[in-house]
């Protein structure tokens, strides 16, 4: 980024709200030096800026200053679109007919130039997001409690129970396809992830007596119990795992084509662990604990057993 457009992105930032020089410097990857010479710069253009001093401080624009509404440049507008793009690979979101008109205004405003600039780059730019054949109706109920810190029941479908949980969402997002919802369940005692499009018949809910629920998780709950795993992985597993958002950063190459997937993970989801390494067959092998080594033999012998008992 050249300094013309530095200047302009901090103009644009400050509009904002209040910024700091260290805020800045993070946000254009540049010194915090740099950021004060294009303050000074700033300043000696006539752009009205002021400082607040302390940690709630920072460079903030004097009141009544307005940037003219802005052209964006060919790269602003292929990152803009690039990201909408990628929006369009979901099912469902919680803007659907949203994030197609946005995309065809912004590209029916854009200069002639840019335009000409920008759609053959984004013909052969492409987000890679699977694809599943479901929607999930709920996604705008559950966005708009998690937005008003609401307590909610749901019934919900995983793949060893159904049953209704009393929830606190606290944020939604998507990966691998999926829209989830990080929230601290207290009918498990935990904060967990769960698939929104396996939540029905939400409804909010008061929020639980203290000493339960979300108020012990301010009385010094202990933290869950956990369980150390450690497998390696052949180049197919690694790329399988990796995939995973929790265990995929637990992966480290130790050698020619072998991976090894290190971490801790919640004694509640112990199912799950001994489900993903059975799956993943010859393409894995669990080192400890030895107790998920037996269950998923266990579980690998008695799919042979019944594939013989159908054969003979």
């Amino acid at each position: 980024m050249n300094r013309m457009d530095r200047l302009m992105a901090i103009l644009i930032a400050l509009q904002q709200g209040n910024q700091t020089a260290a805020g800045l410097a993070a946000k254009l990857e540049v010194s915090r030096r740099t950021i004060l010479r294009d303050m000074q710069a700033l300043s000696e253009m006539g752009i009205p800026l002021a400082a607040v001093s302390g940690p709630q401080g920072g460079y903030y624009l004097m009141e009544g200053y307005q940037l003219p509404p802005l052209q964006l440049n060919s790269r602003e507008a292929l990152c803009l679109l690039f990201a909408l793009e990628g929006l369009t690979r979901y099912a469902d979101t919680p803007f659907n007919s949203e994030r197609w008109t946005v995309m065809d205004k912004i590209k029916a405003i854009l200069p002639r130039e840019t335009a000409e600039t920008v759609h053959p780059m984004l013909d052969r730019l492409e987000v890679e997001v699977p694809k599943p054949k479901y929607t999930v109706p709920h996604l705008n109920e559950l966005l708009d409690y998690a937005s008003s810190n609401q307590w909610v029941s749901v019934f919900y479908h995983s793949m060893n129970n159904r049953r209704r949980l009393l929830i606190h969402p606290l944020r939604i997002y998507a990966a691998n396809g999926f829209w989830y919802c990080d929230a601290y369940s207290q009918t498990h005692g935990e904060q967990r992830i769960f698939r929104i499009d396996r939540m029905t018949e939400l409804r909010p809910e008061d929020p639980p007596e203290v000493g339960e629920g979300d108020g012990d998780r301010h009385q010094g709950k202990s933290e869950p119990q956990t369980v150390h795993i450690r497998a390696k992985l052949t180049y197919r597993g690694m790329l399988q795992v990796e995939r995973d958002e929790h265990v995929g950063e637990k992966i480290s190459a130790v050698g020619n084509e072998e991976w090894l997937a290190d971490f801790h993970l919640p004694v509640s989801e112990w199912h799950w662990a001994v489900q993903l390494f059975y799956a993943l067959g010859t393409e894995a092998e669990v080192l400890e604990p030895e107790a998920l080594r037996r269950e998923v033999c266990a579980k690998a012998v008695r799919l042979l057993t019944a594939y013989e008992q159908d054969h003979t």
